[in-house]
């Protein structure tokens, strides 16, 4: 297998640390396996660089200072893997062979670090490259970053443009959980998650893998997360499925709006579990649910409308503080899902305002992490579809 094995500042939290990392990758190597390394900086050393510039620093000049912490890291693992017989060699900003390339504006330059990333992979079978992480190098040889979370960037990346066979994030978690160890009793590891559930994930707080290195992972690609105590790059942890798809969908029947009113809904417990329960039970699927503080809306299908009523009144009438349902038919919803939505400033304008200007009627817009759901009258939706698709074309 080829393997980009990326550590990140926990697991090379110490020479101990770095001891096992060494330890390893020199078996993957025994074993016959091709492995570039890309490393963190160790420990909270960014953290600490970073609070140390206390002063007016320049960008060129306040990027050389935070590489250091990396610079040191790919230095102390070329160290170590070479104390055990590993051909290594350790790659910054400036060598020779360095891959990641930035353009003038800051962002990688494809091309230019596909190019270069072909030709490391060239010298797999009899060396270890041990590439500093987060770090990256413009045109003219400045030290550039790829960001918060680049080092996790810059491995899949990597891994793609190399045609490795998996990327393995090495953490100081045992892969995905199910819930926060710290705060949940009995949480456990998941074997398997989706590119679009832990993107979900990673938005809404849990610190994983980096959003923006997801969107570099290919189908065929294997991302895998594993604790650094593990003590084995190929097995254990979690493994990452799929690859994201920017799609725009067109629901090809028509939806039903239903909204119950009431005081202070917001604030009521249970109100809303009670509700969409009552819905279940009478096997009404709930395409998408908006709150407000005295409203909640339900979209079903156009032809269970009827039924969502009935069954909505009931509620309403047995709830003192819910006072009426009403149904609107006939809407529509265009979903446009992608994993580069989150990092797309002004993408709700870029929806909202040439639907405004063809003068359609936003019914509701739905958001998560990374999709957004946009509702509007049947009649509108074949003209809303083409104006979002001319909107979100490469």
């Amino acid at each position: 297998m080829r393997v980009v094995a990326k550590f990140g500042g926990t697991s090379l939290g110490n020479g101990d640390r770095i001891n096992r990392a060494a330890d390893s990758v020199a078996k993957a190597v025994e074993e016959g396996h091709e492995v570039a390394i890309v490393a963190s900086a160790m420990g909270s050393t960014t953290d600490f660089l970073l609070e140390a510039i206390s002063f007016d620093a320049d960008e060129k000049d306040r990027a050389e200072i935070v590489s250091m912490g990396e610079r040191t890291s790919v230095r102390m693992l070329k160290a170590a893997l070479a104390a055990r017989g590993v051909n290594a060699l350790f790659l910054e900003p400036g060598s020779d062979a360095w891959p990641v390339i930035t353009n003038a504006r800051g962002e990688v330059d494809v091309e230019e670090t596909n190019r270069r990333a072909k030709a490391l992979a060239d010298r797999l079978e009899d060396t270890v490259p041990v590439l500093t992480g987060f770090l990256a190098q413009d045109h003219a040889g400045n030290v550039t970053t790829l960001g918060r979370g680049g080092s996790d960037t810059s491995a899949v990346m990597l891994g793609n443009y190399m045609d490795a066979d998996e990327v393995v994030i090495v953490t100081d978690v045992e892969g995905v959980m199910t819930g926060d160890p710290a705060v949940v009793e009995g949480a456990r590891n998941v074997g398997q998650i989706t590119v679009d559930e832990l993107r979900n994930l990673s938005f809404r707080g849990a610190e994983v893998i980096a959003p923006s290195a997801l969107s570099y992972k290919s189908e065929t690609l294997g991302v895998r997360v594993v604790h650094y105590q593990h003590g084995n790059l190929l097995s254990g942890g979690t493994s990452v499925e799929g690859q994201f798809e920017n799609l725009i969908d067109l629901r090809e029947d028509p939806l039903a709006c239903l909204t119950i009113a009431g005081r202070a809904i917001r604030n009521q417990p249970g109100i809303l579990a009670r509700l969409s329960a009552a819905l279940t039970e009478g096997d009404i699927n709930i395409d998408a649910v908006a709150s407000g503080m005295d409203s909640i809306t339900y979209y079903v299908d156009q032809s269970l409308a009827e039924e969502a009523e009935t069954v909505l009144h009931d509620e309403v009438v047995d709830e003192p503080t819910l006072s009426s349902v009403t149904v609107d038919p006939a809407v529509a919803v265009i979903r446009v899902t992608g994993g580069e939505l989150p990092n797309r400033p002004g993408v709700i304008r870029q929806i909202v305002d040439p639907l405004a200007d063809a003068h359609i009627t936003i019914h509701d817009l739905l958001t998560s992490a990374t999709s957004v759901a946009i509702f509007v009258r049947w009649d509108d939706r074949e003209q809303a579809l083409r104006i979002v698709q001319e909107e979100f074309a490469e």
